[in-house]
């Protein structure tokens, strides 16, 4: 069945499906039908003589001047010219597929008076794959993300830049190409475009997804080098996690149990002196469960903003027009900042344990996890990587939308700055991508200290699809492209694949609440 926009519900799944083209999208009569009818209330408003702001009015801090009815289609193209003032990279790609899309749904709630034909003409550029070019800094989060969402719908009137076919296009040839004219744009169409939380919200999509991966792989990973360290996983037992039981918590100590069971080097060491191991062992349900929590958080938020209307004004019930501050980005950067902490610990207690596996254990694991060292320096410096990432991520962890900028003359006095929320919370995610990857790489050395005994079936079965693209490293030599490699498992997702084969059923997360769809 084809995804409805405006009428069935849209989770960050769906979108991100609806983006990669593995689910369809319709719009039903029922749909088209409360479009049309809000559009009529529009235009008629936009045909009488009472101010209704931005029909018939100027933008911002010019609502109070009134616009001429036959100069009102000139202002919704004016508003899209003079609102695209965004500077920086283009965001990737996928993203701005990702605004389209989150727009559409939107606009087909049927409380922002646009036009059937405007819809149509943005869900052609998403069924072709024709995505506008939009420049990732500008947006300050409320009032909508006004100038990225500029720069989104100028294709629509001619202007501004594509990606067609892997190209960098002008927007006004690839029409052309299509035998397509420019649109003109019908009263508050222009405002309904841009005023909305879309291009926060793709990116929070996107650190949904992205970061419950990364959570799942940190805890694979952890185990990994609990083993690799001969680390206990008594501190993982449910009984011991009934009596705090954090949700977060329970799920990572039953994944992290569920992955060391059976091990047969874990059970080698069960009467050895140490008593306790260190926290960041030990401690990872605490740890990476608190930041599951912040993710789930995110998840909600995320799901109740695809589903809601964030235009100014809005018509409801065809009939009352209501300005109020919808697109105000606060509901989505709080968490978002949150998510950007929780990414950042996760990177903080992965760090420590590859700092921790670079000691050694007497008689099991070699010092700096090479044998010959002194001629050869060993795993030392990957670690120095994982610690500049961490360092790196802690700068990045104030939390945007605690500043605020009085913008358009002080008619918008409180901003989010949640597009910066958004923004950097991907660029920590991208970090502990890495910073997991010298985990994997250092654990993975680890473990092949201990044959000929053998880990838990997953373990061995994650520790063998490692071998089979990063060879173990008895000598010095060029040890960036080892993390490279590590990355890139990570990045495939594959090690997760491997999780699902040799779990019981419905492994993927025993709790549904930690999944994206």
């Amino acid at each position: 069945m084809p995804f409805s926009y405006g009428q069935d519900h849209l989770t960050a799944g769906k979108a991100l499906a609806i983006a990669r083209g593995e689910l369809s999208t319709a719009i039903s009569q029922e749909t088209i039908e409360r479009i049309e009818a809000s559009h009529v209330t529009v235009l008629q408003i936009a045909a009488a003589d009472s101010a209704v702001y931005g029909i018939n009015t100027g933008f911002g801090p010019l609502c109070n001047k009134r616009i001429k009815p036959e100069e009102t289609v000139a202002l919704q193209r004016n508003l899209l010219l003079s609102h695209s003032v965004g500077m920086g990279e283009p965001i990737r790609t996928e993203l701005a597929k990702l605004m389209l899309i989150l727009k559409v749904h939107a606009l087909c709630k049927a409380y922002s008076g646009i036009a059937l034909y405007v819809i149509e003409r943005i869900c052609w550029h998403i069924d072709n794959d024709v995505i506008p070019v939009v420049p990732e800094q500008g947006s300050v989060g409320a009032s909508g993300d006004l100038a990225p969402l500029s720069h989104l719908f100028l294709p629509l009137i001619g202007e501004g830049e594509v990606i067609y076919g892997g190209n960098r296009q002008p927007a006004a040839s690839v029409l052309k190409t299509h035998g397509m004219e420019p649109l003109d744009l019908h009263p508050k169409a222009g405002l309904a475009l841009i005023n909305g939380t879309q291009f926060m919200l793709a990116h929070a999509v996107t650190i949904v997804e992205e970061l419950q991966s990364l959570l799942s792989h940190a805890d694979l990973i952890a185990a990994l080098m609990v083993d690799g360290l001969l680390g206990s996983a008594m501190p993982f037992h449910p009984a011991l996690h009934a009596t705090r039981p954090h949700k977060g918590n329970t799920h990572v100590a039953a994944r992290m149990a569920h992955f060391l069971a059976g091990s047969e080097i874990n059970a080698s060491h069960i009467n050895c002196d140490r008593v306790q191991d260190p926290y960041s062992l030990r401690c990872a349900p605490q740890v990476h469960g608190a930041s599951r929590h912040a993710w789930l958080h995110l998840k909600e938020i995320v799901e109740t903003e695809l589903n809601s209307v964030t235009d100014n004004p809005v018509v409801i019930n065809g009939e009352l027009i209501i300005s109020g501050g919808s697109f105000h980005g606060q509901p989505i950067a709080l968490p978002m900042d949150y998510a950007c902490l929780a990414a950042h610990e996760v990177g903080s207690i992965s760090d420590r344990r590859s700092y921790f596996s670079l000691y050694g254990i007497s008689g099991s694991v070699p010092k700096l996890l090479v044998k010959d060292t002194g001629l050869h320096s060993g795993l030392m410096i990957v670690q120095y990587t994982g610690a500049a990432l961490v360092s790196e991520n802690k700068s990045l962890c104030f939390p945007a939308s605690a500043d605020s900028i009085p913008t358009s003359l002080g008619q918008e006095d409180h901003v989010s700055m949640g597009s910066i929320s958004g923004r950097k919370t991907l660029r920590v995610c991208g970090n502990l991508r890495k910073i997991l990857a010298v985990e994997l790489f250092c654990a993975s050395q680890a473990l092949d200290f201990h044959r000929p005994l053998k880990s838990s079936a997953t373990l061995e079965a994650v520790h063998a699809h490692v071998r089979g693209q990063i060879e173990h490293a008895a000598a010095d030599r060029i040890y960036g492209e080892d993390l490279l490699k590590a990355e890139e498992i990570i990045r495939s997702g594959k090690l997760l694949e491997i999780v699902a084969e040799y779990g019981p059923e419905g492994f993927s997360g025993f709790d549904v609440d930690f999944e994206v769809f």
